[in-house]
């Protein structure tokens, strides 16, 4: 995991995404890409012949392109636990960034997929009153998203309590 400041010494702390969520992504587009190469060269050598097959190849600028892509997404996720509230940040073309108060959270959950529960990550999905500003934190180490998930609702009743 990443850790760092931005911006000087009184910026949130922001934290990265470990690797795990890069692998499995990269691993499903391998998979994706692989099949629609396959599929492509079947189809096309069946109906115009073997020469034509070769025309699959294709799909390798397509799994270039979504290998640096996904790469470049991966950097972007990061979080910062702060006094009042949770920062999530993602994305590189389109940045958005989530504040979620911590006492707006209603539920905090951990799910895990079978992939996910494969290459031990889980996501963290935080849901609040307006269901617009429901945020989730993909590929977390199961022991963090549990430590984040316990931190948060224990954050969150203590906010709540105020009201």
């Amino acid at each position: 995991m990443e850790t760092g400041t931005t911006g000087g010494t009184s910026g949130p702390e922001w934290v990265g995404l470990p690797g795990g969520l890069l692998t499995l992504r990269r691993l499903l587009l391998v998979f994706w890409t692989g099949l629609f190469a396959l599929v492509t060269a079947l189809v096309l050598g069946l109906a115009a012949g073997p020469a034509w097959a070769a025309l699959a190849g294709v799909w390798l600028p397509v799994l270039a392109w979504g290998w640096w892509l996904l790469g470049r997404n991966w950097l972007s996720w990061r979080y910062a636990e702060r006094a009042d509230d949770l920062l999530i940040s993602r994305g590189v073309m389109w940045r958005q960034e989530t504040v979620v108060p911590y006492g707006r959270m209603q539920l905090v959950e951990v799910a895990s997929g079978p992939l996910e529960r494969r290459l031990r990550l889980a996501s963290l999905q935080l849901h609040t009153a307006a269901a617009a500003t429901d945020a989730k934190i993909p590929g977390l180490a199961p022991a963090e998203a549990e430590r984040l998930r316990d931190r948060l609702t224990e954050l969150g009743e203590a906010r709540s309590a105020g009201l």
